[in-house]
């Protein structure tokens, strides 16, 4: 501290001096924090000696007091803490932890809402009442550009943001653990925006026909592995991450008792691990991606970019653009769709096909629960055994030219008359 001037230890770990680098004369100290090599600097706002020495112990004694019953020494604004967190989050999507987007998404929630209804508030301040109080302040002020208030669900993914920058400040250690609110997210009752079973046939004929306009080999590679990703995505119910995380050792080629084929696929997000099956369509589709892709090591990414390099966005700006083009971008309700909707769309299906919630939830990762809460409106037509000794006859979600039948997967494309069935594998 090479600014520092008159320098005069009270005592171990308590100095008291001038800077250099003002223009008044006041008195600071710097207290050191027991069991820490850290400092803490005080501004004492006084160049009275006696008065100095007298603030300087005592605060030497708050510090010592807050150390023993686990108060938070050094205070932030919450405004700092949350762009703290930000910043961790995005150093945590680079490394694979979180997709980038949803990082756009984390720092969208603190730059837009979360600091404009705290600000510089210390982080030590914001109490349950702040928690509890945000639904209501979010509805009353957060009306889109539509004039309508925000939907639940929205306000739920904002209050988990707020709720992990709060726990995050735990860690930290700049609140106590009891600071962080535990109180309930909103319920998000909305439905899932699937694609219905027309929407989602529509979108296949014209992805092939999208694939074909390619104007040159390299939107042509791109869309076809665009659109291959989408089939999978529909055929397993994998989430984002775990689709951009999947390596080509993950995926396994197996037989049931029956002697038919399925596929398994050991999947991963942050640091839980699960296994799910699909048809053996969807070796199809990985095997189209192989025969295109400079990547097909056993470490190597499935969904790569054309130099063979992971997939960050995983094709999401190139399929917002085909669902824009095909019309199918809004759904009924007016929600805009991402590539999170293909696993929405296979939940749908299989439900439909009578699938049982629990093997449903097992094999997409989720609860019972949740399953029953978001696709409620759902009314199985029968009541599949389970995810891989379904009815006889199943047809997969596959092209509308055809795919295996029997498999895993199964669609209401089944219920169609002879003659369709017969037109669809003269396509």
């Amino acid at each position: 501290m090479s600014f520092l001037i008159d320098p005069q230890e009270l005592k171990s770990g308590l100095l008291l001096f001038r800077r250099a680098d003002v223009q008044h004369k006041n008195w600071y100290c710097r207290v050191r924090v027991p069991k820490t090599d850290r400092y803490k600097v005080f501004s004492l706002r006084t160049s009275d000696i006696r008065e100095a020495k007298d603030k300087a112990f005592d605060l030497d004694a708050d510090v010592r007091f807050r150390v023993k019953h686990d108060v938070p020494v050094f205070e932030k604004s919450f405004a700092e803490a949350a762009q703290e967190y930000s910043a961790h989050a995005k150093s945590n999507a680079s490394f694979g932890q979180i997709t980038m987007d949803r990082w756009k998404i984390i720092d969208t929630h603190i730059r837009v809402h979360l600091i404009p209804y705290i600000g510089n508030m210390q982080v030590t301040m914001v109490n349950v009442d702040k928690w509890n109080a945000y639904y209501a302040w979010r509805k009353e002020n957060g009306k889109g550009i539509d004039g309508k208030a925000p939907k639940d669900g929205t306000v739920r993914g904002e209050m988990k943001t707020f709720r992990a920058i709060m726990n995050f400040c735990v860690g930290k250690g700049y609140i106590r653990e009891k600071q962080a609110p535990k109180g309930k997210l909103p319920e998000d009752k909305a439905r899932r925006e699937e694609f219905t079973l027309q929407e989602y046939r529509h979108l296949h004929t014209y992805a092939r026909t999208w694939i074909k306009e390619g104007r040159t080999d390299y939107h042509i590679w791109y869309r076809t592995m665009a659109y291959n990703f989408i089939l999978i995505m529909a055929n397993t119910g994998m989430r984002t991450m775990e689709a951009r995380n999947l390596r080509w050792r993950d995926v396994d080629l197996r037989r049931d008792q029956a002697g038919r084929s399925f596929v398994t696929m050991n999947v991963r997000a942050k640091k839980k691990f699960r296994e799910l099956v699909a048809a053996d369509n969807v070796a199809t589709y990985l095997e189209r991606i192989k025969e295109i892709s400079k990547a097909t090591k056993p470490d190597d990414y499935v969904f790569t970019i054309q130099a063979g390099t992971s997939a960050t966005d995983l094709y999401g700006p190139l399929i917002g653009g085909l669902l824009e083009e095909a019309e199918l971008l809004f759904s009924s309700s007016g929600s805009r769709r991402s590539t999170y909707c293909f696993r929405h769309t296979y939940a749908t299906f299989r439900l439909m096909e009578g699938i049982d919630v629990y093997f449903l939830a097992k094999q997409m990762g989720t609860s019972v629960k949740m399953i029953e809460d978001y696709y409620g409106h759902i009314t199985p037509s029968k009541n599949a055994e389970r995810i891989l000794q379904g009815i006889s006859g199943w047809v997969p979600i596959d092209e509308v030219d055809g795919g295996k039948k029997g498999g895993v997967n199964a669609s209401p494309a089944k219920n169609k008359s002879k003659s369709e069935r017969r037109k669809d594998s003269e396509d």
